[in-house]
């Protein structure tokens, strides 16, 4: 997961939620919602490189569709492709490795800059900035 600043346009990783099961993830993710006074949600839609719907395509909306439904927040999705294979470039050149790691700021918030928390901050910021140019354009 990654969390934004919309008017700042600042996306930062949070930690990865290991999955548990339908109700207990709806549950965790109310909660974090909530607490983190979330407006809107952003799903990664994973697309082939040539930008049809791969095969968790359809997962993914499924899960957008639920997302938005539970927890009564607007949900887009957003072409999540290349995006993991960005994160674990950027974390070999942080951290030179590519693993879970953690850097100092981390530590000190409990979580993991992992691979997932990486690629959802890609993500995040992709979608910011396309909705900077979008505004800037009007």
């Amino acid at each position: 997961m990654a969390l934004a600043d919309f008017d700042a346009r600042i996306a930062e990783p949070f930690r990865t939620l290991e999955r548990i099961n339908r109700n207990q993830d709806m549950r965790r993710l109310r909660e974090f919602a909530r607490n983190h006074r979330v407006q809107k949600i952003i799903v990664g839609l994973p697309l082939q490189l040539d930008g049809t719907p791969g095969e968790m395509a359809d997962e993914a909306r499924r899960f957008a569709g639920r997302l938005s439904k539970q927890l009564a927040l607007p949900v887009e999705l957003v072409d999540e492709r290349l995006t993991s294979w960005e994160a674990e470039r950027q974390l070999e050149e942080l951290f030179g490795r590519r693993s879970k790691s953690q850097t100092p700021a981390s530590k000190k918030k409990g979580a993991e800059v992992s691979v997932d928390s990486m690629a959802a901050t890609i993500i995040l910021r992709d979608y910011l900035d396309r909705q900077a140019a979008a505004k800037e354009a009007r």
